[in-house]
């Protein structure tokens, strides 16, 4: 009957939801969730404090993972050993972990989802990094709790000397909640850090000045800073990461997508296997070989296209199917004095400064109670040199050790610790030297003791050892932040954050764009070997070369008649002697299809219409402001008749007098009210009657005052007065402009110039050669001119180009 008294009855729901809230509180406090103080769940502060027991500094030798795991289970985590020895592996792998805590030797896995090798095979120990985590913490620093058995003791938290929540995120899944971190760079939260001691008063805003968003290990380009900001304001939000990807021009117009880059925590063998299930399942057309070329060298996989597909359209579908864009979910949830919080940037790093200031005052105490300490024995030395004589006789004349102890406290007024140090004494300490080190180890004691007392009584100084040390360590691990942030399109006007400055756009004949700033070519003499101006592929040189600002608009028409608009600043800048970027990374091509010319506008300009010119002959004039609405496809700017191609487009008022001059020396000088303005797809009207063969190089508008520089393809030229050319009824045959011979060979191109003006010309080796207008001569217009660029059997001169100086 007596066992009977011992159950007691208890309604199941009750008990189920005390046990359930139990679990979960268990769950919440010690396992899922890291303190908001190190940024560490317990399982990886167990991990590193057992390897610092085991005393495995990045300078022994690797220990094997058994051991560590082992280790950890049977001193601090009694939970399975592969939860423990996977969370070590994270904390060594590369694509996972931002700043690594754990060196690995072995197979830790890999980006493409492999295991990594049992734990009797690899080997760890602890990374540089680590050892900032727990710096100090021998030093009383942070408080220590039974293990679960009570048979040792272990850190409620480490002293963590820089703010490793947020340099390596989290993310846990506890009951009823869930945290989602970021990983971030070490130099830009150290930096926030600072400012935050330094103004307490700062804001999110002033922090987000510091740290401009999450640097994942994978890198990729993070989408959209407006999310990154909502995010550190309230502690949730969204980004989205996207590969970093490019196209790459292959032989016979063909084209391939390289992915460098994914989105961090993507699995890149399953990224390749759904895009092939996409190509099988039709979702993606023009997809003709793909392939994962990845090394040791780093990350590539090659998307080969078909000859038609337009490499742009297929990216965009890879990005809205696949995991190429992903999307990453931030929740900074923390535990706060073991309660969890959802927090925002700020109180992150306020906590933080908080257990730093707690740490610090700890670490001082402890160093000043040493230090007193020490400076006690030393005084009580000091006594006994001062009265050595009578020390040694005392000594002598004592029984026991016990006796010489109590007569020393009596006789020279000492402390029983100062009195066992005077007979712990060797006699070596008599001698003359001795006795100095003890002089100046006390001097010095003092000074430091002195030091410990200011910066305890202190918090200016306190809050500035925090600083000194934590920018140590930023100088010693910061790297180059790896994630690029970039604006989501419509997000932002980029043309309020840039400077409006000079700047000339190079476009080669093989489609490489870049921007350098207008004063990287200087001017030289005429007929001198020239600069050259980029690192081309073979035979590729600069076609276009427009001078602007990064303010502009860049309208960029095609051989095939079509019209894209592009932001200056949204074209990558280059050095001089950079290569560029292919232009169908920026603009949607298609096969085949050539920028013609592109035109700088801005909003200030006052002409109104678009003259535009094909090499048969036929010209016309559209209203600019059918130019207005482009979309990313781009649109069509005229009706091409087979065979023909668009090789110019100049803005004008509607009233100006054009000029063509053909590559056979040719040339017809008409009024443009001669043409009247039609439609955007209209194929315009005939500008010259073209003999057999001959195709128009250029147009030009004329202006009184100004010459028309011609040059020939082996490097001649002339300029001759406007004034020589009259003015005729379009569609005619024209005049002569050029006195053609083998010597020169055809018109490469014409310009209208003015003495002061500046060109530059092109040969087929990619060299430039910046010369002054007033260097070249003046003759009639049926003569052959000067030498102005010297060329050889190979190479020829193959484009002009007039630089704007009017703002130079």
């Amino acid at each position: 009957m007596e066992e009977n008294n011992r159950i007691l009855p208890i309604e199941i729901a009750d008990e189920m939801k005390k046990s359930y809230i139990d679990y979960a509180m268990s769950v919440i406090a010690g396992r899922a969730l890291p303190d908001v103080r190190d940024g560490l769940k317990p399982v990886h502060r167990r991990i590193l404090y057992s390897m610092s027991e085991l005393n495995l500094s990045p300078d022994k030798p690797y220990r094997k993972s058994a051991r560590i795991v082992g280790d950890v289970l049977g001193k601090y985590h009694p939970h399975g050993d592969t939860a423990v020895y996977f969370a070590m592996v994270r904390m060594a792998q590369e694509f996972s972990t931002r700043g690594l805590l754990v060196d690995g030797h072995g197979n830790f896995g890999s980006v493409d989802g492999d295991s990594p090798a049992a734990m009797r095979y690899t080997e760890a120990r602890m990374s540089r990094l680590s050892l900032e985590l727990l710096r100090d913490i021998d030093k009383e620093t942070v408080d220590y709790t039974p293990n679960f058995d009570e048979s040792l003791k272990e850190p409620s938290v480490l002293p963590a000397r820089y703010p490793n929540l947020l340099v390596n995120g989290s993310n846990g899944i506890a009951v009823g909640m869930a945290t989602s971190i970021p990983p971030h760079n070490l130099g830009e939260v150290i930096d926030a850090t600072i400012h935050l001691i330094d103004n307490e008063d700062c804001t999110i805003e002033d922090l987000t000045q510091f740290i401009k968003g999450p640097d994942f290990p994978t890198s990729a380009i993070i989408m959209g800073k407006e999310n990154i900001a909502e995010a550190y304001r309230t502690g949730r939000g969204k980004v989205k990461v996207r590969s970093r990807a490019y196209i790459e021009e292959l032989a016979k117009g063909r084209q391939q997508i390289i992915i460098t880059e994914i989105p961090y925590q993507v699995n890149k063998a399953k990224l390749v296997e759904r895009i092939a299930e996409l190509v099988k399942e039709k979702k993606l057309e023009g997809i003709s070989d793909l392939r994962d070329e990845s090394n040791r060298n780093g990350m590539r996989i090659v998307i080969e296209l078909k000859r038609d597909a337009n490499a742009n359209i297929v990216l965009n579908n890879l990005y809205k199917h696949s995991q190429m864009e992903d999307t990453f979910s931030i929740i900074m949830l923390a535990l706060v004095n073991g309660q969890p919080r959802v927090l925002n940037l700020k109180e992150i790093l306020y906590h933080y400064v908080n257990h730093q200031k707690d740490v610090v005052t700890r670490r001082t105490k402890f160093e000043l109670n040493k230090a007193e300490a020490r400076a006690h024995i030393l005084e009580g030395l000091k006594i006994a040199l001062d009265n050595i004589d009578a020390v040694i006789r005392l000594i002598r004349g004592s029984k026991t050790g016990q006796q010489a102890k109590v007569e020393l406290i009596e006789q020279f007024k000492l402390s029983d610790i100062q009195a066992q140090a005077i007979l712990d004494m060797r006699l070596q300490r008599l001698t003359g030297l001795e006795r100095d080190k003890i002089e100046l180890e006390f001097d010095e004691l003092m000074k430091k003791i002195n030091g410990l007392r200011e910066i305890l009584a202190n918090e200016i100084l306190l809050l500035k050892v925090i600083k000194e040390e934590m920018s140590a360590i930023k100088d010693n691990y910061a790297d180059e932040r790896r994630t690029e942030i970039t604006h989501a399109e419509g997000e932002i006007d980029m043309r309020d954050l840039i400077s409006d400055e000079e700047i000339a756009i190079t476009l080669t004949h093989f489609g490489y764009i870049k921007r350098v700033p207008a004063d990287t070519y200087k001017s030289q003499n005429r007929g001198g070997r020239g600069i050259a101006a980029l690192t081309t592929r073979e035979e590729d040189f600069v076609k276009h070369l427009v001078s602007t600002t990064t303010h502009s608009r860049l309208l960029f028409f095609t051989n095939k008649g079509r019209v894209f608009k592009l932001n200056a600043y949204d074209i990558p800048e280059g050095k001089r002697q950079a290569k560029g970027t292919a232009i169908v990374n920026l603009l949607q091509l298609g096969p085949d299809e050539k920028i013609a010319t592109l035109i700088p506008i801005d909003g200030t300009d006052d002409n109104q219409y678009l003259l535009l010119a094909t090499k048969n002959g036929i010209v016309k004039k559209t209203k600019r402001e059918e130019f207005k609405n482009i979309n990313k496809s781009g649109l069509i700017a005229i009706g091409l008749r087979e065979d023909d191609e668009l090789i110019d487009v100049k803005l004008t008022n509607g009233s100006k007098e054009v000029l063509l001059v053909t590559k056979g020396g040719m040339s017809i000088r008409f009024d443009e009210n001669d043409i009247r303005h039609m439609g955007r797809t209209a194929m315009g009207v005939k500008g010259i009657s073209l003999s057999k063969n001959d195709k128009v190089v250029s147009m030009n508008l004329c202006d009184e005052g100004t010459d028309v520089l011609v040059v020939s393809e082996n490097g001649f030229g002339k300029r001759t007065d406007i004034e020589e050319y009259r003015v005729q009824i379009r569609a005619g045959k024209g005049i002569k402009t050029y006195n053609l011979a083998e010597k020169t060979g055809e018109i490469v191109g014409a310009e209208m110039v003015h003495e002061d003006d500046e060109m530059m010309i092109i040969n087929s080796d990619g060299v430039l050669i910046r010369l002054r207008v007033n260097e070249i001569s003046i003759f009639g217009r049926v003569t052959s001119g000067v030498k102005l660029m010297r060329t050889n059997e190979e190479v020829n001169v193959v484009s002009i180009a007039k630089i704007n100086m009017e703002e130079e």
